[in-house]
């Protein structure tokens, strides 16, 4: 939906990042650089360390998304739509679990989720004075990049087999410092509960990024360790009293990417050219998905989880594209980046080290530009059994390299994540998967024109619909025993292979691979070592009293509860259970189901109506700064807990890719209190609310 047009309100120094005086809720703080004294100033009160640790502790990293250990036998709680895809996946034609919801009503009823991950920050730590002693004065951009990423993988190597953990390289500050985040990985996590897919996305895409709102998107799991329920270090207890208007909340998630530290030239290329680039991707995605379930009802079910993800996203982009197409922004964004450029150039030492590293950006990003529609296209294999046969082929020739010569995904450190996923059963579909090869080999011949090396390769003389019947036909990638063989047998088991999907990786790899070198010599590495040289003489310039662009790791964000001004008037802080009935009635209720049933409800809560409270919260608004990835985090109060659940933003919130705007950017939540009212009232979920509650 289009985003509304209005005048942005902009700071100045949110976009310098160099501030003194963010407003006290702006900002994605790390743990280790938390505003205690703005906090403070703001509210007479700071989290020490025990409640950030508390909090931490907590706190689950989802694929894609955030969450929270919630109870002492492990059980999680995220959103639905964080949820849905795994869901979906132990969905069949026989249980749609995401049309109907699911509930289990004893632990044996847990269904274990294949694939799904979770994972909990244990530890961080500050190597970047490490590489710093690294890089002697001088050295090239390419070769610098070389010795950063050996060094990086032989501490996280190193700091993984003295732990146990799952290690991670974390950039900040544009690379202004390095981190290891060390994580503790679940990997026995079993669905609890989900409702249906109609209350926890009431009103559809038309209320999607959207207040006042009524949805309850929410899902719980559990973590299994050695078979029996995993208790935690720390969790978040219920609430038991709620929230009120202008009550502190803080939000702890995964806030994915955002890109206010960027230079005007990387934001105006964003603009101008990648955002275009993905929009258009996307749409193609959306409407080959969408042409395949209108095939059959079966088909429907199958992709509906895709069209969700691929609307959501969309939207989204949109958003985040039309603060870059604000001439206020961009006018504001300009005037900081001058008087950062100014500072450098006054200090001979500053300006050594980092003047010219904004026109080293520019010409990387003019060829990047040149790149980009090959990168996109080659970049994406569009076939399920396409990516399995690329892995097998990257970890086979990989794994015959020294460590620090392997591509990342495929270093010591992550090479046995990468086999692991290849084990994994997964649903497949023949058909979708024949449907969705075919337009994705069209749409390459479409855009890279027939005589591209590319398609040349992939297709020859061949039609798309040809060469995808004969490659899905004839492969036996869907199974994974077939794939762990192939595995075990190395080199030597793919070369003998005749797997047709394996024959087309073989030709698409060496591609892909040449467009990833030359995206890394020629653009990737100049914009980390001179964005890293913007940063530092950020830091010398203003100090380190701010935050990090969001890297989808752990960060802490806070704000009151609060209204905010549209339409010519205030929108309330909370909705309630009165309120969904009076939306659901006000379009007519089930009966006339208008706009493809987006305001109807599942006939239990028709059924129930008359045992919910309508004035029980339902959601709620707080003035928070969060971003994609976002999706599922806690939120928490200052006894540390826990009081609702982050599910989106409002229209307002998205520019928030490359600025923050408090007079309207809000975070939009599920009512703790609420949610415990739907389950005990509506779903008679009594068990579960008891372990929720403690009692």
């Amino acid at each position: 939906m289009p985003v509304r047009a209005r005048s942005l309100t902009l700071s100045l120094l949110a976009f310098a990042l160099a501030s003194a005086s963010l407003r006290a809720e702006e900002g994605m703080w790390t743990f280790d650089n938390l505003p205690t004294k703005k906090i403070a100033e703001a509210y007479h009160w700071a989290p020490d360390q025990a409640w950030l640790d508390h909090v931490r502790l907590s706190a689950l990293r989802f694929p894609g998304g955030s969450g929270s250990f919630v109870s002492r036998d492990g059980l999680v709680l995220t959103n639905h739509h964080v949820g849905r895809g795994w869901i979906q996946r132990v969905s069949s034609k026989e249980h749609d679990y995401i049309k109907n919801g699911f509930a289990a009503a004893t632990r044996e009823q847990e269904i274990k989720v294949p694939g799904l991950e979770l994972m909990t920050l244990m530890a961080m730590e500050d190597i970047t004075a490490r590489l710093a002693r690294l890089v002697k004065p001088g050295t090239p951009e390419q070769e610098t990049q070389k010795l950063r990423d050996t060094e990086i993988e032989k501490i996280k190597k190193a700091m993984q087999e003295k732990t146990g953990l799952t290690c991670e390289h974390v950039t900040l500050y544009q690379g202004g410092e390095h981190w290891i985040y060390s994580y503790k990985k679940h990997t026995d996590v079993r669905l609890v509960f989900a409702p249906e897919q109609q209350i926890a996305f009431f009103g559809g895409d038309f209320d999607n990024f959207t207040y006042p709102r009524h949805n309850l998107d929410f899902s719980v799991f559990r973590v299994y360790e050695d078979g029996k329920p995993y208790q935690p270090q720390q969790f978040l207890k219920w609430t038991q009293t709620g929230l009120k208007a202008g009550d502190l909340t803080f939000v702890t998630g995964h806030p994915g990417r955002t890109s206010r530290q960027n230079t005007l030239a990387q934001m105006l290329n964003a603009r101008d050219t990648a955002f275009p680039l993905r929009l258009k991707a996307m749409e193609r995605r959306k409407a080959t998905m969408v042409a395949y379930a209108k095939t059959s009802p079966e088909a429907a079910r199958q992709v509906n989880t895709a069209i969700f993800g691929i609307e959501n996203g969309l939207k989204a982009t949109h958003g985040y594209w039309s603060g870059l197409k604000n001439k206020e922004a961009m006018a504001r964004v300009e005037a900081a980046e001058k008087e950062l450029r100014a500072k450098v150039a006054a200090d001979p030492k500053l300006a050594a080290e980092a003047s010219g590293s904004w026109a080293r950006i520019e010409a990387a990003l003019k060829v990047s530009e040149g790149m980009a529609k090959e990168s996109l296209v080659v970049g994406t294999a569009n076939s399920t059994l396409l990516g399995y046969a690329l892995a097998l082929v990257r970890i086979a020739d990989e794994e015959a390299l020294p460590s620090e010569q392997r591509l990342p995904e495929y270093s010591d450190a992550n090479l046995k994540a990468a086999k692991a996923r290849l084990g994994i059963q997964t649903p497949y579909y023949p058909e979708q998967e024949r449907f969705m090869f075919t337009r994705g080999l069209e749409e390459a011949a479409a855009e890279l024109g027939p005589q591209h090396p590319f398609v040349q390769a992939m297709l020859g003389d061949q039609a798309p619909a040809e060469v995808a019947k004969a490659a899905v036909e004839g492969s036996k990638l869907s199974d994974p025993a077939v794939r762990k063989a192939l595995l075990a047998g190395g080199r030597k088991a793919l070369a003998e292979c005749k797997d047709p999907m394996i024959a087309l990786a073989r030709k698409l790899d060496p591609m892909a691979r040449s467009l990833r070198q030359r995206q890394e010599e020629q653009v990737d590495s100049v914009i980390k070592e001179h964005g890293a040289r913007i940063a530092k003489a950020r830091f010398a310039a203003y100090g380190k009293n701010t935050y990090p662009d969001a890297t989808f790791t752990l960060r802490l964000t806070y704000g009151p509860v609060t209204e905010f001004p549209a339409n010519g008037t205030l929108i309330q802080p909370f909705t309630t259970f009165g309120g969904l009935y009076d939306r659901h009635d006000g379009w007519g209720g089930n009966a006339a189901a208008a706009h493809d049933g987006a305001w109807t409800l599942p006939q239990r809560w028709i059924d129930r109506r008359g045992a919910v409270n309508p004035a029980m919260p339902f959601n709620f608004v707080h003035s928070v700064d969060i971003i994609g990835g976002n999706s599922g985090s806690p939120v928490i109060d200052r006894k540390g807990e826990l009081v609702g659940l982050i599910f989106d933003g409002n229209i307002d919130m998205l520019p928030g890719n490359f600025f923050y705007d408090g007079s309207n950017n809000r975070g939009v939540s599920v009512d703790a209190l609420g949610l415990l009212h739907a389950l005990d009232k509506v779903y008679g979920a009594t068990g579960l609310v008891g372990e929720l509650t403690g009692k």
